[in-house]
């Protein structure tokens, strides 16, 4: 969803406009509160924050998951070395 012009709110208009843009929110819209100027906040519908959460979540797992393959691929493409080869190559 793109954002208008009519979605960036300077925070010094939020207290005055609060139920006007809670509504707005409510029916799907997203609005930008900034201040001095700046994005500062962002006010979205809850479903919505819980989407971006689980969303945030599942590519935290996607990241983990990748990180297991690479380590399983390194595993399997490397000779295993017993003790006496690791005493050997390292000092011991």
């Amino acid at each position: 969803m793109a954002l208008s012009s009519e979605d960036i709110v300077p925070f010094s208009q939020v207290r005055a406009q609060f139920t006007k843009l809670a509504e707005h929110v409510h029916h799907g819209q997203e609005k930008i509160i900034t201040r001095n100027g700046e994005s500062y906040i962002a006010f979205v519908p809850a479903e919505k924050l819980d989407y971006y959460h689980r969303l945030e979540s599942e590519h935290i797992h996607l990241l983990l998951m990748q990180e297991v393959e690479k380590g399983l691929d390194d595993y399997a493409s490397r000779p295993l070395m017993d003790v006496t080869s690791l005493r050997k190559k390292y000092g011991k």
